[in-house]
């Protein structure tokens, strides 16, 4: 055709997409247009839903993988990391015993996506919230620092049983469902 470049030409150009950066990028800007359009809170309560759903999923996976029909509180802190790991972020255990279990993070999975759009972080809080309540049967997470807010990493808290004395207490709750 005339006026046009050939498409191996186009595919010898140097530029940064691919199917991980558009993804990433993609939801970045749903974040986004949530956020501006709804709010942080009800654009997080969206991403809850979603977060949730992927949970689930990835909860009976692991569950089907190592032949077992709960996780114990001990290979689930092993659980959150290696999931993490399998989709580049960096998590690992900063402490873990019977009421908790304290993670760090040095890279987001997101990227440098993740920037400004902290109801991406719902994606962590729910994913890790619901693998933890439907193995345990109760889970409340807690984003202590997130690289979403500008933090140089994650500092997140899933606590393995509700608050003593009905005290409040910061963080997202999970249940078993059914």
């Amino acid at each position: 055709m005339p006026g046009s470049a050939p498409t191996r030409d186009l595919a010898a150009l140097e530029i940064p997409v691919d199917r991980d950066s558009f993804l990433r990028d993609l939801l970045r800007a749903l974040a986004g247009v949530l956020e501006d359009t709804v709010g942080l809170n009800e654009a997080s309560g969206f991403v809850s839903i979603v977060g949730e759903a992927i949970g689930d999923q990835i909860n009976h996976e692991y569950q089907k993988a190592l032949r077992v029909s709960a996780l114990t509180r001990d290979r689930l802190g092993r659980v959150l990391v290696d999931l993490e790991r399998r989709i580049q972020g960096d998590f690992y255990i900063i402490e873990q015993d019977e009421d908790r279990i304290v993670l760090g993070n040095r890279a987001c999975p997101f990227g440098d996506r993740v920037l400004n759009r902290p109801s991406l972080c719902m994606m962590t809080s729910n994913v890790f919230g619901s693998i933890a309540a439907e193995n345990l049967g109760y889970a409340r997470v807690e984003l202590q620092e997130t690289i979403a807010q500008g933090h140089t990493g994650c500092r997140i808290i899933v606590h393995l049983g509700p608050p003593p004395n009905s005290e409040s207490a910061e963080g997202r709750e999970y249940f078993k469902t059914a």
